[in-house]
C-alpha cells in the first residue's frame, strides 16, 4: 500500500491539490490535522471534497487549529479516524484529533487523559489487524518530532506513553512544523510530515517493511 500523508495544510488547499496530482499510484491519503486555521466546517468539507475528487480514499483527524465542528464534519463525511479504527486490507488505521493543552489556547485542545482514551478506543477496533497505523495530530513528547525552535519539547505525553505500550507499526503525525522528520520508539516507526503550507509531505510504502520518504514539492 502506498500512502500519501499530509499535515498542517492551514488553508493551502491548492498547494495540497498540486501534491495530490504530483504523486502517482497512491492507494490512500491520510490527513494528520490542521486542514484549516480557525476555519469553518463548511470550508473544511469543501476542501476535502476537492481532494477526494483527485484521490480516494481519504482518512483524517482534525488538528488543534481546526475545531470540534470540523472533526464532526469529518465523521459525517466518513473519513474520520478520531477514536475510531478503520481496516483497509491488512492494515488498521486509527487516530486522535486535536492537541494537548498549551499556552496558545487553540480551538481544539484536549487533556492528556482524553488523548489516551481516544487512542485506546481506536486501537481496540483494529487490534486484530496485522499492521497498525496510529495517526495523532500531536507528536509524541520528548522525541525528534516535537521540538519547537527554542529546543523545548511540546508533544503529547499520552501519545508517547501509548506508543510505548501498544507499539503500533507506524505513527503519522504533524503539529510541530519545524520538527518534520523521522524517529522511532521501540519498534514503532514514526514520521512528522511537516507542513503542506511549506510544500512538505510524506510518502509511505506500507508493505512487509515500512519505507518512509519525506518530500518537498518543487
Amino acid at each position: 500500500m502506498r500512502i500519501l500523508a499530509l499535515s498542517d495544510i492551514h488553508g493551502a488547499y491548492e498547494l495540497a491539490k498540486r501534491i495530490l496530482r504530483a504523486e502517482r499510484g497512491i492507494d490512500l491519503v491520510i490527513m494528520a490535522g490542521d486542514l484549516t486555521t480557525f476555519g469553518t466546517r463548511e470550508e473544511a468539507l469543501d476542501a476535502v471534497a476537492g481532494f477526494r475528487a483527485i484521490t480516494e480514499p481519504v482518512l483524517a483527524v482534525a488538528g488543534n487549529m481546526d475545531t470540534r465542528e470540523i472533526d464532526e464534519g469529518f465523521a459525517g463525511a466518513k473519513i474520520s479516524i478520531n477514536g475510531k479504527g478503520v481496516r483497509i486490507g491488512n492494515a488498521g488505521f486509527f487516530g486522535v484529533s486535536g492537541g494537548p493543552h498549551s499556552f496558545l489556547h487553540t480551538p481544539f485542545e484536549l487533556a492528556e487523559e482524553e488523548i489516551l482514551a481516544l487512542a485506546e478506543k481506536g486501537f481496540a477496533e483494529v487490534a486484530d489487524a496485522p499492521t497498525k497505523v496510529f495517526v495523532p495530530h500531536a507528536p509524541p513528547h520528548e522525541t525528534k518530532l516535537d521540538k519547537i525552535r527554542s529546543g523545548k519539547h511540546v508533544g503529547s505525553i499520552a501519545v508517547r506513553d501509548f506508543i510505548r505500550l501498544r507499539q503500533p507499526d507506524l505513527v503519522i503525525c504533524g503539529h510541530i512544523h519545524e520538527s518534520a522528520g523521522e524517529d522511532t520508539l521501540g519498534l514503532s516507526k514514526m514520521v512528522n510530515c511537516g507542513s503542506v503550507k511549506e510544500g512538505r509531505y510524506a510518502v509511505i510504502e506500507l508493505e512487509k517493511d515500512i519505507t518512509l520518504s519525506l518530500k518537498t514539492l518543487a
